[in-house]
């Protein structure tokens, strides 16, 4: 019974101490991350003192050196040293109060001694790399792991811990060469290092070091494609789209691809509207022969980058001719059916705003919608279109009708906003402009932030100019300057708009002119005039409807057309920081941060 007695007290015994630890070491836990670290050390001895946990220790010396008790930690440490010579962890520990307490030069030589000696232990090198790298000595990490190698004989061991410091040091040349020694032989890096260089590297010069290295890569490992890859890769980035698409070509020729790669890129450089290059990749695609698998869709995408080149005004008119006949050629060859709707609606496109001939496109427009297993939203769409095409065969009461009837058939979806928003715009250009302010009002709601924006400017800028007889003049003559432009007649549109400020001096529609006839340039590719427009707008109008509009525009210019990423970069931050409240602001900081140079996403 005595004995029994004593186990149990024994055992409660233990579990009070059980407790009691856990309690101090909550309590010390917290008291460190308070920033407490004389409770805090006082505490971890203790706990280090009961159980000899290197974890313990480590929060113990910290929590000294943190409160400048130089010589205990001293003390403590070497103490360790003496009863365990082999354990590195306390070596450095020792070497760590000496790198605090200023003697550089006694921490360095305990620093290279532990790396020079190194154990043949792959699990131990670790401990003893992140030890360095928990004191933020991140070269020694390195020296580490580049120590390691020599020792295993093994250039790939320890890559991933390599390219993880280089990438937190942002050391671009380090990363650049691991990358280049470790996809060699581990090409599935290949889209991480996409991701991460696309990050860290930030001007043309960086780019150069990756170009370099890649380019000594390729001279002594010709057969290795992954470097050609990554080359192809910096071009895209650097947007060198020619040069890029050489390099495609010549690998698509050497490795007999199937073309999905080049196909690809194609589509990057139409996104990118490297128009002329993405033509070229496609006739490359096309000239590999009808069994291949992408020349049908080789053959519709380089129609459709003739099609972006008249959008963007750079093809004449004998061009436009050819590209419709190449989208009859199209619809002939394979029908009127769901697949070939597109052709035919681009077609009608050209007939109608690029060759003169609206009634051509309004009857096939018309004939569209009947054709057998057309979807509802390719029905709406077309629709709107012929609506559009009625406006220009001058017959406003027909695109009326026909835009209500598509709003009523598609209410609350996308096709049925644009449609109750097309019809505001057409009572806009009739002069009914409180039937169009009724209709924006309602749309200001709408789920696509687009639609709404557009609503809301129309809305202000009918109610913004109605105050007097001289503004609701002026507005119409600005009506129906927006109507030429949108059939297609820039010149009487800038003329007309010229004209408000003589026929009505002193109206209210200053900043609406000006952001009208920088569309008109920039649909025109009149790129000095759009930004003389927009400059004199963002200047002179610092608080108007259309200021954040013009600034975001205008950099979108500077970014993209004139490569002045300085310019473009003001401009993103004066919209951030003046215009708070814009629907371009979150896409002005995102650009201005990739301008920068800031990791995204990472």
């Amino acid at each position: 019974m005595k004995k029994l007695f004593l186990i149990i007290s024994l055992c409660c015994s233990q579990l009070a101490g059980f407790a009691q630890t856990d309690a101090d070491n909550a309590l010390a836990f917290q008291y460190f991350q308070q920033g407490k670290y004389l409770e805090a050390a006082t505490l971890f001895g203790q706990l280090f003192d009961k159980t000899k946990s290197d974890t313990y220790f480590d929060l113990y010396y910290t929590s000294l050196i943190k409160i400048g008790k130089f010589d205990e930690a001293e003390k403590l440490v070497k103490k360790l040293v003496r009863q365990f010579p082999q354990n590195q962890h306390y070596k450095m520990a020792l070497a760590r109060i000496y790198q605090e307490r200023g003697q550089t030069d006694a921490a360095n030589k305990m620093y290279l001694e532990t790396i020079n000696s190194l154990p043949k232990d792959e699990f131990k090198i670790r401990e003893i790399a992140n030890t360095f790298y928990s004191f933020q000595a991140y070269d020694l990490a390195v020296a580490t792991f580049v120590q390691a190698r020599k020792i295993f004989n093994d250039e790939k061991l320890f890559t991933y811990e390599l390219l993880s410091i280089y990438r937190f040091k942002k050391d671009k040349n380090l990363l650049v060469q691991e990358y280049m020694n470790a996809l060699g032989g581990m090409p599935e890096l290949l889209p991480q290092a996409e991701n991460v260089l696309s990050n860290i590297l930030e001007d043309k010069s960086d780019y150069q070091i990756l170009q370099g290295a890649l380019l000594k890569k390729i001279q002594k490992e010709p057969q290795n494609e992954i470097y050609n890859k990554l080359l192809i890769w910096q071009y895209l980035q650097q947007k060198e789209y020619e040069i890029a698409l050489r390099q495609l070509i010549a690998q698509d020729k050497r490795t007999k691809d199937d073309g999905a790669v080049l196909f690809n890129a194609a589509n990057t450089f139409l996104a990118n509207e490297a128009y002329t290059t993405a033509i070229k990749a496609f006739e490359y695609l096309i000239s590999k022969g009808k069994e291949g698998p992408y020349f049908l869709p080789a053959k519709v995408e380089l129609i459709d980058a003739k099609y972006q080149l008249v959008i963007a005004g750079q093809i004449d008119k004998a061009a436009i001719t050819d590209l419709a006949a190449q989208y009859y050629a199209l619809i002939e060859e394979y029908g009127k059916t769901p697949q070939t709707v597109f052709a035919l609606k681009k077609w009608a496109n050209l007939q109608a705003y690029y060759l003169n001939d609206p009634l051509k496109a309004e009857k096939a427009l018309e004939e569209a919608v009947k054709i057998p297993g057309i979807s509802g939203k390719d029905i709406g769409e077309i629709k709107l279109e012929l609506g559009d095409i009625y406006i220009l065969t001058q017959q406003p009461w027909e695109a009326f009708l026909i835009y209500e009837q598509v709003a009523r058939q598609f209410e609350a979806q996308p096709v049925g906003n644009e449609a109750h928003y097309r019809s505001a715009k057409l009572s806009f250009y009739q002069g009914n402009f409180s039937y169009a302010k009724s209709q924006a009002d309602v749309l200001k709601a709408s789920t696509s932030q687009l639609i709404a924006n557009d609503a809301l400017n129309l809305s202000l800028l009918i109610s913004d100019n109605l105050q007097s007889t001289l503004d609701s003049n002026a507005l119409k003559m600005y009506a129906d300057a927006e109507m030429l432009e949108f059939r297609k007649q820039p010149l009487k549109a800038l003329a007309k708009l010229d004209s408000i400020a003589i026929a009505f001096p002193g109206n209210s529609l200053d900043d609406d002119v000006l952001i009208a006839k920088s569309k008109i340039y920039i649909n025109s590719n009149d790129i000095d005039n759009a930004v003389k427009a927009l400059k004199a707008l963002v200047d002179q109008q610092a608080a108007g409807v259309w200021t954040d509009d013009a600034m975001f525009i205008l950099a979108d210019i500077y970014e993209n057309k004139l490569k002045d990423e300085e310019q473009a970069k003001i401009l993103y931050q004066r919209l951030i920081n003046e215009h708070p409240g814009s629907m371009h602001t979150t896409e002005a900081r995102k650009r201005f941060r990739k301008l920068r140079g800031d990791i995204i996403g990472t």
